[in-house]
């Protein structure tokens, strides 16, 4: 897949549809990505559709989704390497709430930041802007007006990042529906104040 020049690839690669500037795709179960806080366990192996980019980069998409059980999650990722990266997304709880929320995963240790939101909400438009090792992490409900969730801190990075979409299902089931699209990569909108 192509987009604003710049190619992608699958890491775990799931049933999946290409469709006019859009990617659909169906989770497999078991799938996640976490690193050690907590729950003491490792993962990674959820769905991802990544390109490599340099410093300087937002990167936009919009996800609508159907979740199927709790857990399941997808949104925007941004890699360094298993043990540091950054991912944003709405993760499923029950019949009345999600989780708005994202994980910074450095040097081997996950955290969670997170806001419930009503469960009714089934799509959300992610953005993700780069200065250097720094990243700025948006939402929003209508791709108009940004809230900021998190300002981070990617301890690995040296000149690039592997960015992009993902989703997974933690639980065994799986089958959970992800489709992102308006997704676009563009210079840094994140200035210096």
């Amino acid at each position: 897949m192509i987009i604003d020049k710049y190619p992608f690839l699958w890491s775990n690669e799931p049933k999946h549809v290409f469709e006019d500037g859009s990617v659909t795709l169906t989770t497999s179960g078991s799938t996640d990505f976490w690193q050690r806080t907590h729950y003491g366990f490792r993962a990674d192996n959820a769905h991802a559709l990544l390109t490599r980019i340099g410093d300087e980069f937002t990167l936009t998409a919009h996800c609508t989704f159907e979740a199927k059980n709790q857990y399941d999650q997808g949104g925007l990722y941004v890699r360094i390497d298993e043990e540091n990266w950054i991912k944003i997304s709405i993760e499923a709880e029950n019949d009345e709430i999600s989780r708005l929320g994202s994980v910074c995963t450095n040097l081997g240790y996950s955290d969670w930041a997170t806001v419930d939101i009503p469960a009714s909400i089934n799509s959300m438009h992610y953005r993700v802007s780069s200065k250097g090792d720094d990243l700025l992490v948006e939402y929003s409900y209508d791709g108009n007006d940004w809230t900021q969730m998190r300002i981070c801190h990617i301890h690995a990075h040296k000149d690039h990042y592997l960015a992009g979409m993902y989703a997974c299902s933690p639980k065994e089931a799986g089958g959970a529906v992800y489709t992102f699209d308006r997704i676009s990569i563009e210079k840094s909108i994140w200035k210096n104040e």
